[in-house]
């Protein structure tokens, strides 16, 4: 099951509620690592085909500019995003500071010429004003009619003063209209960088979210990779210790062809609801298909591939263990762990995979964990886990072994049946 979802790289949303926390995080660390060697094998193809052509063209020369990048802790290619690190301003921030500061910066440069202009006119017409009132008084002898000439003196000095105050006051005004000028111009400046800006922005608005994306992908897989590396360490340990007890089954042939067939089949005797043994020999005859798609397949399934495998029962016996339940929903199994203490539980026979649901009650609320059985062994689906040969062994091995790191599950309590004709009824008919 879990070569196919990573062949396939897709799971189906059913399916993946079935999952817990855990199991979803170690599932999606999987699939990404699975995702990441498809990209390395991919680019190094393309490496090698970029290195055949750059054998065929010329060697540059030895002085040539080179460009050599940065690499982070990762081995990655080191990239600064503005506006990300601690301290950074927002970018539009930094975008708007900017676009002022260039307005800002042409508009005063546009003043400047203005008051050039503005001052070198002043000082041509007053300079002008001055010669032609002197020209005045030298046509009109003003100086040689006036009998007292530091009276005239007093008069060009009054005169003077007065063209003074005159070409102050037009300075001024001058410098009101330019400053006026300015302003209008660096409005007129930002609005036009604010609408290049936001031409800019719509053509680079994917490559900001692809990087915005890449960013928090590659955060979530450092979290993944953690997660997934604690949960594998604590399944490496259980996995020695259960290796030292002989509870965890090595990849063996047990269940496949023909060896099925020393396994008795079990049915359920019409007028006794426990089940008998008869001594058939089953033949699988059917094309299981990649998933349950209906009762009556998940049922032909159990009858055909776990009976023979002793699945459900009592270690060497002949009695349905107290924990084993039918076709039923995680709603109905949560109502029956409802008023049980933490650490009960139940097996029910899954419909979204070729498997079962282990469902736990847990202080909080309750949990529930996929077994595969698709192959010859019993294992929780989406991490790296302990195989066992049957169904009660892997009950069994968590009885004294905690199932994940986290939440440290132990499975205490078992949570028998309340109904009568039992909900594994139709398994055994």
């Amino acid at each position: 099951m879990l070569q196919q979802i990573l062949h396939d790289m897709y799971i189906d949303p059913e399916l993946l509620a079935e999952l817990n926390d855990e199991q979803k995080h170690i599932l999606f660390y999987k699939m990404r690592e699975e995702q990441l060697r498809r990209w390395r094998e991919k680019e190094e193809k393309e490496q090698r085909e970029e290195a055949a052509l750059k054998r065929t063209a010329r060697f540059k020369q030895s002085n040539d500019r080179r460009v050599q990048w940065l690499h982070g802790s990762d081995g990655e290619i080191w990239v600064w995003i503005m506006g990300d690190s601690p301290g950074d301003k927002p970018y539009e921030q930094i975008s708007e500071e900017l676009m002022a500061e260039r307005a800002r910066q042409q508009a005063q440069k546009e003043a400047e010429e203005l008051r050039k202009q503005k001052e070198a006119e002043i000082t041509k017409k007053f300079r002008d004003a001055m010669a032609k009132e002197k020209a005045k008084i030298v046509a009109e002898k003003w100086k040689l009619e006036t009998e007292d000439r530091k009276a005239a003196k007093l008069m060009e000095e009054k005169i003077q003063e007065e063209l003074k105050k005159r070409e102050e006051e037009e300075r001024q005004r001058g410098e009101e209209q330019i400053r006026q000028q300015e302003e209008l111009r660096a409005k007129e400046l930002y609005l036009s960088l604010k609408q290049a800006q936001q031409h800019s922005q719509h053509s680079e608005h994917e490559d900001q979210e692809w990087k915005e994306q890449l960013r928090r992908s590659k955060a979530a897989d450092e979290e993944r990779s953690h997660k997934a590396r604690k949960a594998r360490d604590e399944y490496r340990r259980q996995s020695l210790r259960a290796i030292q007890k002989g509870k965890v089954a090595g990849l063996s042939n047990l269940f496949k062809g023909t060896s099925l067939s020393n396994e008795p089949e079990i049915k359920l005797n019409s007028n006794n609801p426990s089940p008998l043994m008869t001594l058939t020999t089953p033949v699988r005859t059917w094309e299981r298909p990649s998933r349950p798609i209906s009762r009556e397949i998940l049922i032909r399934w159990f009858k055909e591939e776990q009976l023979p495998r002793h699945a459900g029962f009592e270690r060497n016996t002949c009695a349905v263990a107290p924990w084993f339940h039918g076709i039923i929903s995680r709603q109905e199994a949560e109502e029956l762990l409802m008023n049980k203490s933490e650490g009960a539980f139940l097996v029910r026979v899954s419909e979204k995979i070729w498997g079962y649901a282990l469902s736990y009650r847990q202080q909080s609320g309750f949990k529930h964990f996929l077994v595969d059985a698709s192959g010859d062994f019993y294992s929780f689906l989406g991490v790296d886990p302990n195989r066992h040969e049957t169904l009660t062994d892997l009950i069994d091995f968590h009885k004294e072994e905690i199932i994940t790191s986290s939440g440290g599950e132990l499975l205490l309590e078992p949570c028998g049946q309340r109904k009568n004709p039992p909900d594994y009824s139709s398994l055994f008919e």
